[in-house]
């Protein structure tokens, strides 16, 4: 078997909402997305950004794979563009820190809409899936660009490329910065229900 032609290591999906952010992460072999925490996002300081680099780091992960919704059509609408501001300020983060950690946008479809159809098939109650419905979605982001990757033997996605500073506000520094966590849960009920 040739050498694969994309980063190996551990691995980061974000799934990025108005009010929160899912977080998931892999296995250091690439095979296994699991959920690690639901973020509240914080657009004025980007705290929960700054979680995801703190993550990162601590995790030593060699990639992060934010969803991108696009329409059925393949359209992007406002939170397109909101998925997209966010992996830029995330990539100028990880550049300020000097972190050579690659950001890639991922086409994420109808995860949410997967993920509430896995709570619902979990028997967890419509209000109980607002909890970790961020996390399972990024769950499905990550496994869908690992079972790419694998699949194609090649980098999916696309990169996001560190912005021009003078065309960006000051992302801030990533010291002495916390953010709520709204869950941590341990396991994603209904997993086997994943689609890629």
């Amino acid at each position: 078997m040739s050498e694969a032609s994309y980063p190996q290591g551990v691995k980061l999906g974000v799934d990025v909402g108005m009010v929160r952010v899912g977080l998931a992460c892999c296995d250091a072999g690439g095979i296994l997305a699991t959920p690690v925490k639901t973020l509240s996002r914080d657009v004025k300081k980007n705290s929960d950004v700054k979680v995801v680099l703190k993550e990162a780091l601590a995790r030593q992960a060699c990639q992060i794979f934010v969803g991108l919704p696009r329409t059925m059509k393949g359209e992007e609408k406002a939170s397109a563009q909101m998925a997209r501001s966010y992996a830029a300020v995330l990539a100028t983060l990880l550049a300020e820190a000097g972190l050579d950690i690659p950001v890639h946008l991922i086409d994420e479809r109808l995860t949410t809409v997967s993920a509430h159809q896995s709570l619902h098939q979990a028997g967890m109650s419509s209000r109980e899936h607002r909890k970790v419905v961020d996390q399972v979605a990024a769950v499905e982001i990550l496994q869908h660009a690992l079972d790419m990757q694998k699949a194609r033997n090649a980098n999916v996605g696309e990169r996001v490329r560190v912005p021009n500073p003078d065309g960006m506000g000051n992302p801030g520094s990533i010291e002495h910065e916390e953010v709520s966590t709204i869950s941590t849960p341990t396991a994603v009920p209904g997993e086997k229900a994943h689609r890629p």
